[in-house]
Formats: C-alpha cells, structure tokens, sequence
C-alpha cells in the first residue's frame, strides 16, 4: 500500500525538524533529509523546494494557532482574568504534540530564523500576542512583562534542566513565573 502524500509530507518536516535541532538549520541539507528518509531528491522536492519551504510549513500552523489567540483576545476585556487565560491557551498549544520540537528549533537556531519569512513572522506575532498581555497598560514595564510572560512559556524548554521533569511539571512551572509577571501589568506599582 502507497503512503498518503499527506503522511509524505509530515514524515519529512518531522525528520527535517529533527535533524535542524541535532546539526542546525544551516549544516544540513536536503540530500540529508532524503536519505533520512529512504527518499530520493526528487520526491522530497515534489513535496518542498527548499529548506525554508519546510521551516514555513512547521511554522504556520503555529501562527494559525497564535492568530486564533489574538483574535480570541481582542474580543476579551483587558483584564488580569483575561491576560491569565491567554497565557494559559498559548502554553496548552505550546506543549501540544510536536511542538516542543518545534520550540527546540527556534531556539537553536535564532540565527537564521531571522532571515526567515517564517522568523519574521513569529516575530511579529509574538509581539502581537504581548501586545494582548499588556492591553490597556502602555507602559515599559508592562511591554516587557508581557514579554517576558511569553519568554517564560518558551525558555521552559532549556532553562528548566531538571532531568526527570514532566512536561505537565514544566509548563505549571512557566505558567507560575508568567503569572507573577501578569499580576504586575495594569498595577499601579
């Protein structure tokens, strides 16, 4: 029985986020990512052209994802509730199937994502995402805590060393730092 283009597809971001997290995005190559697989070049180009072709499709449904976050926010009052159950909702996706892999990623190779379509958008989605944090507070200090609450959910992944963690243990971690961030936002500290 014939393979799903589908399953195809997935085999190789799962593999080609594999080997971009062990050797970096910039030392592995598509020849790698074939032979990984038992492909040829040409089946792995009918499904991608490029290397960043791959890291765009591994990236947008985490932008789909943050999108639908951002809406949900905008709809939301600018309250410590509010700010509380975003965050909440972002590390849920944040620790859902494959994307702890693809947070490894992002943070072994911040290099090169900057000049990544894909890297400039999750840029700016992150900064739209804070932006929800800290609505209704413009001051400095509440843009960094709202940062800084994103931060926390993601530097989970290679902060916290404990070697027998759960990743249940990690994100109540996160989420207990990023809940003495948002506390302050919006205070009159």
């Amino acid at each position: 029985m014939r393979e799903s283009t589908g399953s195809t597809r997935q085999r190789i971001q799962a593999v080609a986020l594999e080997l971009f997290t062990e050797q970096g995005y910039e030392k592995t190559s598509l020849r790698e990512i074939a032979e990984r697989l038992n492909v040829t070049k040409a089946a792995l180009y009918y499904h991608f052209k490029s290397k960043d072709e791959i890291v765009n499709s591994f990236v947008e449904d985490r932008l789909q994802r943050m999108d639908e976050l951002i809406d949900w926010a905008r709809s939301q009052p600018a309250t410590l509730a509010t700010r509380r159950v975003l965050i909440s909702r972002y590390a849920d996706a944040m620790f859902a199937t494959e994307q702890p892999s693809v947070m490894r990623f992002f943070e072994q190779n911040q290099t090169v994502l900057k000049s990544l379509s894909a890297g400039q958008q999750m840029r700016d989605r992150m900064l739209r995402l804070a932006d929800q944090l800290c609505r209704g507070d413009d001051s400095p200090a509440a843009q960094l805590r709202a940062a800084l609450t994103l931060f926390a959910v993601h530097s989970s992944w290679f902060a916290v060393r404990a070697p027998d963690i759960t990743d249940d243990e990690r994100k109540k971690i996160a989420l207990e730092v990023a809940d003495e961030l948002l506390s302050k936002i919006g205070s009159d500290d």
